[in-house]
């Protein structure tokens, strides 16, 4: 009951502006009432039995201490018993209920816990699903990714998400991956730094499989800037350091700049120490992305993963973040999962996805020219820009 009210209330203040802009405050309020009213009636269940249990317990206790005070009074008035021994007796049966008393208390405290518990051991006994051999790779050669007939079925899934996927990327290559929403692009990058094992067939990074490598060490190597960004609390220096921790100003700067966030940062009288709130609340999305871009580059990887990090940039700052992968990057291997066509068309190959397979890939002409879907998605989006 407890996680359910937490649940409502986490929903509640991740999605306030949600609530208020559909009017749902009241339907909202009638769902916390009734999940704090279950909590409430389950807690008093539990403590009508407390109440009930604990007046019983005590009544068995002195009952019996009487019983036995009389019992022995008796015995000692007929001679057959000693005060010493009955002192005796009536401490060692103190013990016991006093044991059996702190046996029933156990056993209450441990149905309240019981479901925590499962909960708790659910999570612990899970196996990792990608097990490290005994001599793993400890160093990523190059940026180079192959990827074999890899089919990857999430866990509890009957249907595959990615069927018979084969390509390749050479170190220092830019690729660029669109296709339709929910035909996977995200899942397949994220097969690269070992975040989930493949159902079928394999993934090669820098001549190895991906299972080969200690898996952070290789993750040292990749860097991943997720869709959803995430910056923490503290300022713009700390948060900068999660890519680097000895990272100097100098260094920070640097990244700032290519990540095309130096430019709003730099106005900030307190620079590098201008705060950042819980989340990155007190910056846009657009400023949020380059922050985390920046924080990427920072990492010196060998890969680079953009999964649609730049979808809340302007189109003119999305142009500069990509020359720069493209002219000052050429030893990282960029990988960019886009919905903009202008964000991945200057890329080394593009590879279409579609219903979790490779519809085709090649370069922005040859895929205008051989491809339905990204034709269809390029059109779409020059109508957009011409009536926008």
């Amino acid at each position: 009951c407890v996680d359910r009210v937490n649940a409502v209330i986490q929903e509640n203040l991740a999605g306030i502006r949600v609530v208020k802009s559909f009017n749902r405050q009241d339907f909202e309020e009638k769902k916390f009432k009734k999940r704090n009213d279950e909590l409430r009636d389950t807690a008093l269940k539990a403590i009508s039995l407390v109440i009930f249990l604990m007046p019983l317990l005590n009544l068995i206790i002195y009952s019996t201490i009487i019983a036995v005070l009389w019992f022995g009074g008796m015995q000692i008035t007929a001679g057959t018993m000693g005060g010493g021994e009955l002192i005796s007796f009536i401490t060692y049966i103190t013990q016991i209920l006093i044991s059996l008393m702190m046996l029933s208390m156990f056993f209450m405290q441990f149905i309240r816990g019981s479901a925590s518990l499962s909960r708790i051991m659910e999570v612990l006994n899970t196996d990792s699903e990608i097990r490290e051999v005994q001599e793993p790779v400890r160093e990523l050669k190059d940026g180079s990714v192959v990827f074999k007939n890899v089919y990857f079925r999430y866990p509890g899934s009957k249907e595959c998400t990615l069927k018979d996927v084969s390509f390749s990327i050479k170190s220092g290559e830019v690729l660029g991956i669109i296709g339709s929403t929910g035909s996977s692009k995200s899942t397949l990058v994220q097969l690269i730094p070992g975040l989930y094992d493949v159902s079928e067939g394999s993934v090669i990074v820098g001549g190895h499989d991906v299972r080969e490598y200690d898996l952070r060490a290789l993750r040292d190597q990749v860097a991943f800037v997720l869709q959803k960004n995430t910056l923490f609390s503290g300022t713009i220096r700390e948060n900068m350091q999660w890519g680097k921790e000895n990272a100097t100003d100098e260094e920070i700067i640097r990244a700032l700049k290519q990540a095309q966030a130096w430019e709003f940062v730099s106005q900030y009288e307190d620079g590098l120490k201008h705060r950042v709130e819980q989340g990155g609340e007190n910056f846009s999305g657009g400023q949020k992305q380059r922050l985390t871009i920046a924080r990427a580059l920072l990492k010196s990887p060998k890969i680079i993963i953009l999964d649609d990090s730049t979808s809340a940039v302007d189109m003119a700052t999305d142009a500069r973040i990509q020359r720069v992968f493209k002219e000052e990057l050429k030893n990282v291997t960029t990988i960019i999962i886009a919905q903009r066509i202008a964000s991945i068309q200057d890329a080394d190959r593009i590879i279409v996805m579609n219903e979790g397979r490779i519809e085709a890939s090649g370069n922005h002409e040859e895929l205008l020219e051989k491809s339905p879907v990204y034709r269809v998605i390029y059109e779409t989006q020059q109508k957009g820009v011409i009536a926008g």
